[in-house]
């Protein structure tokens, strides 16, 4: 009886959660409004409605080239949206030319007069937006387009617009290693159950590479959105030898490219410097992160059972020949 008990108040404590989100969007979807009101003030000084633009725009970004896909894209009935096109036309805005294989098939284009207003309106808006962030900081800057970036992510369904905002650096600023050290410690904790003793040895093997770093030999390559680091990967040279070590992408970035544009970029770095052999140490938990390695060209070339970290584990050596 008591694990009913246990259950029905997990489920009691869970909506709260659920609650207080759809009013937490139902709030900023009522704040949004009101920006975009005011971000779209500009727009009334034309005869465009609201459908019209939107059409408008769509045919700009050319991902829907008739009517037909048009019409299941903007979920608007085809009716209505030949009225609009009509009216489009009309203006001047748009042209529908022929297919060269079928007459009755057309595309849709912007005529010169209607790129024009769409360069004057795309040019009105960013002088609106420039004026609303004016008062924020270049920090609050970037952590709103970071929150903007992560709602289009999290709820959208244009994955175009998956790598936006992200910005890629190999220099190290103040804070970076401290961060660094907090993701390891962070993330292997809740992700493999490593203690304490990861994230010590995490905190010695950044201490010894900044106490030794040289430009010339030793790179860290970063991923940041919003001046926050999401995705990273460092090559530490010695001699003819290279090491790549802390390889990591955050659970939000994962499937997206991050890590393989990463470690393209590292073993880029190495073929410049004219290192001989690349290694890396990772153990046989990694599976994600070894399978990149092999596509990315690794070799498995020693391996050893280990207690590390609060787990019984087979730590793993990969190299790869770049000569």
């Amino acid at each position: 009886m008591s694990n009913y008990i246990v259950i029905f108040i997990d489920k009691q404590l869970a909506m709260p959660d659920m609650n207080n989100l759809a009013d937490t969007i139902l709030n900023f979807n009522g704040f949004y409004e009101e920006i975009a009101a005011l971000l779209n003030n500009h727009r009334t000084r034309q005869p465009l409605s609201g459908a019209e633009l939107r059409i408008l725009y769509e045919i700009a970004r050319g991902n829907h080239p008739n009517a037909g896909q048009l019409a299941t894209a903007t979920g608007t009935d085809p009716g209505y949206l030949t009225r609009i096109v009509r009216s489009l036309q009309q203006q001047g805005l748009i042209i529908r030319i022929p297919a060269p294989t079928d007459a009755r098939s057309f595309t849709l284009g912007l005529t010169p007069d209607g790129e024009a207003l769409l360069t004057t309106l795309h040019q009105e808006s960013r002088e609106d937006i420039l004026r609303l962030i004016a008062p924020l900081s270049q920090q609050q800057q970037n952590q709103l387009g970071a929150a903007m970036n992560t709602i289009r992510r999290l709820l959208g369904k244009d994955q175009d617009s998956a790598g936006e905002g992200i910005i890629f650096r190999n220099n190290i600023l103040p804070g970076d290693i401290g961060y660094l050290i907090h993701l390891h410690g962070d993330l292997y904790a809740r992700e493999k159950e490593y203690n304490l003793e990861f994230e010590a040895y995490v905190c010695k093997t950044f201490y010894e590479f900044v106490a030794s770093y040289s430009p010339a030999k030793d790179r860290l390559f970063l991923a940041t959105e919003g001046g926050k680091i999401i995705a990273c990967v460092a090559i530490l040279g010695a001699g003819r030898l290279a090491q790549l070590r802390w390889f990591l992408v955050h659970p939000d970035y994962r499937g997206r490219g991050l890590g393989k544009k990463l470690l393209t970029d590292a073993l880029a770095f190495c073929k410049e410097k004219q290192f001989q052999t690349v290694y890396l140490m990772t153990t046989s938990m990694q599976t994600s992160a070894i399978a990149l390695y092999k596509q990315m060209g690794f070799r498995k070339t020693g391996e050893k059972l280990l207690q590390l970290w609060g787990q019984q584990l087979y730590e793993q050596r990969y190299d790869m020949d770049l000569m």
